[in-house]
């Protein structure tokens, strides 16, 4: 027999602990993924690499987390959130040892493959395991706060890791070992706060072949998952561009060297980031996209305009940081919202894993383009040719993004659908005695919920 269901379920308490201990996880391992942003300088000057092989190292890592999701991001679906979370975490406190031990640029590159293969089966196996922890999970709206936990996780931890880096950079010694030494230290604390969650998806007790990554969208709903796809893509390319590059441009075009200022470039657009999918509530998801590409446009433009001015501004830079920031994460909000809604719990972990997919592989890719142009042309001009590809790119896939409109629920019944079922109920009990009177109720309630889903009800359903 296979379990597809959550365990059942464990004190309040003990909840509510195991919610937190894997919040704290997702954001400390997140973190740890950006620790060495305001140190590729530094790391660039002591051994002579170029801003390309920067890049290098860090499409290198997106490459790694792309291909673990494609792996292994759906295997908490199967065989439990916590044997896919722990070893995750442990990979990354191994990368931390790498770090620290060969710092030279074979160790980096090794490094922080092993990280992005932890992360790729994090994101996705931590978003999930948070929903289906959430202290009051029976209760509507319940989905929706456990996702604004763990978008505040993600995007709080990456932009929190190159803050805390930039300050011990800066403040105190051993600049390239003490950050990798402080993450590490927390991803151990996490793990032990891990190993006391109280599991909720069994381990399935047929063994089932193994596949690589599937997305699992019904056919009604392929046209969202591709647009809340796309939409995750373009949010990543832009924290690709401050997690990488952003400190060299400081440092050169900018004349901005600090180290702590380099992390606090980054935690400022993750913090924009998190704050505005905070802020934003419930609202229907075009409305969210609508002022988020507005913000992604306005942001890029800032971004670029700031190193073409006569004289290079870093206050606009860091205007289009914080507006771009927040068209980031609006978009990413949808995405993950969007993923959510039209995917099955049994299936939750792979519909996450296909948007982290989509937004690493974007990553990826522009940023590894931004880098090998700057061995070409100048900063500036770079620069350039990377915002007009995100406007082009935003442009092109705003249509997609603005054609669905609906609301961010979690799938319980709306007013509408109970006064419609109450009728149901009552002529159904008089066309067809022989069932009992609440048979309309359930059966329209479950099409009506699935239609939403995006699933087809024939009339074998019936």
């Amino acid at each position: 027999m296979i379990d597809n269901h959550p365990t059942s379920a464990a004190p309040r308490t003990t909840t509510a602990f195991g919610f937190w201990a894997v919040a704290l996880a997702f954001a400390a391992v997140m973190a740890f993924t950006t620790v060495p942003t305001p140190l590729w300088s530094l790391f660039a000057a002591r051994d002579h690499f170029s801003s390309f092989t920067v890049t290098l190292v860090f499409a290198v890592y997106a490459v790694a987390v792309a291909v673990s999701l494609f792996l292994v991001g759906h295997l908490s679906d199967s065989q439990g959130r916590r044997r896919v979370l722990v070893p995750a975490l442990a990979l990354n406190v191994i990368a931390s040892v790498v770090f620290v031990l060969w710092p030279q640029l074979p160790g980096l590159v090794l490094a922080r493959v092993i990280s992005g293969l932890g992360i790729g089966a994090v994101t996705a196996t931590a978003t999930a395991w948070l929903v289906e922890l959430h202290p009051a999970n029976d209760q509507p709206g319940s989905a929706e706060r456990a996702h604004v936990v763990a978008i505040a996780a993600n995007l709080g931890g990456l932009g929190s890791g190159g803050l805390i880096s930039g300050a011990l950079a800066q403040f105190a010694g051993g600049p390239l070992t003490l950050p990798f030494l402080t993450l590490g230290g927390a991803l151990v604390l996490a793990l032990l706060g891990l190993l006391a969650a109280p599991e909720t998806r069994q381990r399935r007790s047929i063994r089932e072949r193994y596949h690589p990554q599937r997305v699992e969208v019904p056919d009604g709903a392929r046209g969202r998952f591709f647009a809340a796809a796309v939409g995750a893509a373009i949010a990543f390319s832009l924290f690709g561009l401050v997690t990488s590059l952003a400190p060299a441009f400081l440092a050169g075009t900018l004349h901005q060297p600090s180290h702590l200022l380099a992390g606090a470039v980054s935690f400022a657009m993750f913090a924009a980031a998190a704050l505005a999918q905070t802020l934003s509530g419930s609202h229907p998801v075009r409305r969210l996209l609508a002022i988020a590409i507005g913000a992604l446009l306005v942001g890029t433009v800032l971004l670029t305009l700031a190193v073409w001015l006569p004289s290079p501004s870093l206050a606009v830079f860091l205007a289009g940081d914080l507006i771009a920031g927040v068209g980031a994460g609006l978009i990413f909000k949808g995405a993950i919202g969007t993923a959510s809604q039209i995917s099955t719990p049994e299936h939750r972990a792979e519909t996450l894993a296909g948007i982290y997919l989509a937004a690493y592989l974007g990553l990826a890719g522009l940023v590894t383009g931004l880098g090998a142009l700057t061995q070409f042309a100048s900063t500036r001009v770079s620069l350039l040719a990377f915002g007009a590809a995100l406007v082009l790119g935003t442009l092109a896939a705003a249509p997609a993004l603005l054609t669905d409109d609906f609301p961010m629920t979690d799938g319980n019944p709306t007013q509408k659908d109970r006064t419609l079922d109450a009728h149901d109920s009552a002529t159904d009990s008089t066309t067809r005695p022989d069932r009992h009177g609440d048979h309309a109720t359930r059966f329209r309630r479950v099409g009506r919920r699935r239609r939403r889903l995006g699933v087809r009800v024939g009339p074998a359903g019936r």
